[in-house]
Formats: structure tokens, sequence, C-alpha cells
């Protein structure tokens, strides 16, 4: 049994926490924020787009955020973004669709430089709401926002997708990030991937500015974690596969948070070579963990390594059953519900875990019942 003052211990390093994540969420980044007195609320699409369910429920409008004067001038040139733009992409869909608007909220909270921001969401072609209704929406919400909504076609990708541990890791918009490089316009040379179910608590223009290297992407990596679990025993036994890491130090690092070179990953093709690894994995089953195994066997060791603080990932619990977990030691500036519970899921059951209250503030999905949270 967990002794009364262990209990407490515990209960005091959340409510620190808690306290500085609270504080960073009202600290003004530098930022200029132009913010209504009241927000917007915006009915749901249902009457347009049958996909919402009951109509009492309502996304509010994100408040206006403006750049700081230190931002760079972004004006018009003949390429289709500027050098100052910062570029972030990210897959859209219903399922998460609450998770993307709460993270975009907070990027937008938290940078100094909001209108240097341009966001490429992908959604698949095959889902409801469709391409163009994300668009409308996600206008609607973000009204000043710089963005477009890509369509992928999931036959891209999905006779190269087996079996996994969980079904939505088998969804074929969780591969989207692998053919970033052909969706995005040539001219987009680097962008931030981020998965839907994060919130940033810090400035964005930081993680945008790290540097690369001779990479072509990066990302905070473990070494203390167990690597040979992410692949069967079939692989390690066998020379032929298991030689990928000949040479190399490999790393477990999270793909829901990768700052990535297009040019590096155009010119190499990396691509086809993470396909490659998908139609061996069809014929001998190396890996059972969906899209993440085929990075790990491209670019394990040869990633850039970024500091932790920018994913403290695994607050959704295990990927097999729910679970609460706690938040690493040290500083934050990026939170990240991978696994398999979500907050707003959680919250919504009346059966949050601690953390979820971390995420709560940047939610702009509301019951018409609630009063709006400023």
């Amino acid at each position: 049994m967990i002794g009364k003052a262990s209990v407490n211990a515990d209960m005091l390093r959340f409510q620190a926490v808690f306290v500085l994540i609270v504080a960073l969420f009202f600290l003004c980044t530098n930022a200029i924020r132009s913010i209504p007195e009241l927000e917007t609320p915006i009915k749901e699409y249902a009457s347009n787009i049958g996909v919402y369910g009951s109509d009492n429920v309502q996304y509010l409008e994100a408040p206006e955020y403006r750049n700081g004067d230190h931002c760079g001038v972004l004006g018009t040139t003949a390429t289709a973004y500027g050098p100052f733009v910062v570029h972030v992409a990210m897959t859209l869909d219903f399922e998460y669709l609450r998770g993307s608007i709460a993270a975009v909220h907070s990027i937008l909270k938290h940078t100094s430089c909001p209108e240097n921001l341009y966001f490429h969401f992908i959604a698949s072609e095959s889902k409801t709401p469709k391409p163009d209704d994300l668009s409308r929406i996600i206008k609607t919400i973000f009204p000043s926002l710089d963005f477009r909504v890509y369509s992928f076609d999931d036959r891209v990708v999905k006779n190269l997708i087996s079996y996994s541990v969980r079904e939505a890791l088998e969804d074929p918009l969780n591969y989207a990030r692998t053919y970033l490089a052909e969706i995005l316009d040539s001219s987009v040379t680097r962008v931030i991937y981020l998965d839907s179910d994060i919130i940033v608590v810090d400035d964005i223009q930081k993680l945008w500015s790290f540097s690369l290297g001779l990479t072509a992407i990066g990302a905070p990596v473990y070494c203390h974690a167990n690597f040979t679990k992410y692949f069967t025993d079939r692989f390690w036994s066998d020379s032929r596969l298991s030689r990928v890491f000949d040479g190399k130090k490999p790393c477990y690092f999270n793909t829901g948070v990768m700052v990535m070179d297009l040019a590096k990953w155009r010119r190499e093709d990396y691509r086809s070579r993470i396909e490659r690894w998908m139609e061996i994995q069809k014929e001998e089953r190396i890996y059972d963990l969906g899209s993440l195994p085929p990075f790990l066997l491209v670019f394990g060791g040869d990633v850039a390594a970024i500091d932790h603080r920018w994913n403290q990932h695994g607050l959704g619990g295990n990927n097999r059953v729910h679970s609460c977990r706690s938040l690493h030691p040290g500083p934050i500036s990026l939170l990240h519900w991978s696994g398999k519970g979500k907050p707003w899921v959680r919250l919504d059951a009346g059966e949050p875990c601690p953390v979820d209250e971390l995420w709560s503030p940047y939610d702009l999905y509301r019951h018409s019942k609630e009063q709006p949270r400023l």
C-alpha cells in the first residue's frame, strides 16, 4: 500500500506543475493579442455535413493573436512563403478534431509571432467530414489563421499497412507524415510535424530554430529505453535485417513531434526507404507497433537530438489499457497524450487523469449550456 506521505508528496508535485502550466497559459510571451470581450460561440456543422451528432454542441471562436514588434515582416514575394514563416504540419479528422483544435490554440497562445505561422493540415479523402468541410470548420474557429487542408489518398499506403497492437494505429492517416515531402509544395523545405494529441506551452519558434545538422529529422531521443522491444525476435535473429543498425547507436524517438528537413528527405528518397521496410513487415512480421518502427529502422541512430522538454510523451497511458501517467521531472515545452487515453475522452467521461486538467484550458469545444471559459 502506498503511504499517505508518498501520496501527499505526489499531489504536491502535481500541484506545483499545474500552477506552472496555468501560469504559462496566461503569459503573454511577448505577443500582442487582440482578444474580444467574449469568445464567439460557433454552432456545430451538423446541419451542413451531418457528422457532429446532437444539436447542443458548439465550438468557440479562438481569440485573434497578433505578432510582437520584434517579428520579421512577412510581406509578399514571388515565392509562396516568406523567409520568416514557420511551417507546422498536422493530420486532421473527426475523431481527433477536438485535439487538433486545442493543439493549434495552444501554439497560437504561446508563440511570440503567431502571424508567422502557416499550418498544413492533412485530411483523408475517404473520411467524413471531407477535407473541404474541415477547411471551413478551421476557418470559422480560427478566422485569421493561415493554413491549407490537403487531401490524402489512403490508397497510397493502405496496402502496405499491417495489423498493430491497437486498431487506431492502423489508420492510413497515421502514415501521412511519411508523405509530407510529396504532399507539401516543393518550396516548403522544413516543417514541424505534430500529432493531434499535444499542447504546446512554449514558443514554437524555439523548436523551429533547432539545427538539424546533416540529419533529415530532429526529435527528442530516449537512449535509456529498451530499443530491442520495438522489434520481434524474428527481426533480431535475422542478421540480414538487424544489420541495418550496424555501426549505429539507435535510440527510441517518438514520431509525434519532429522537425523535418524536407529538402533532404526528397533528395534521399526516405519515403521509398520507409515503404520498403513496410513491405518486409508484411512478409516477415518484424514489429507490432504501427507507423513508428519503419521510422526507427530508417532513422535510428541518425536523429538530431532535441531537448526532452519538447515531448513529454506517454500521457495517454498504455497502448493496450487505460492508465494515468504523471509528468516526467524537468522543464516542459510540449505535453503529448500518446497512448490509448485521450484527455477530451476522459474529461467527458468524468474520469480524467490529473494531467488532463493541463489540456483543458486550450479546449474550444463546449456544450451549449456551459458558460465559455475565458
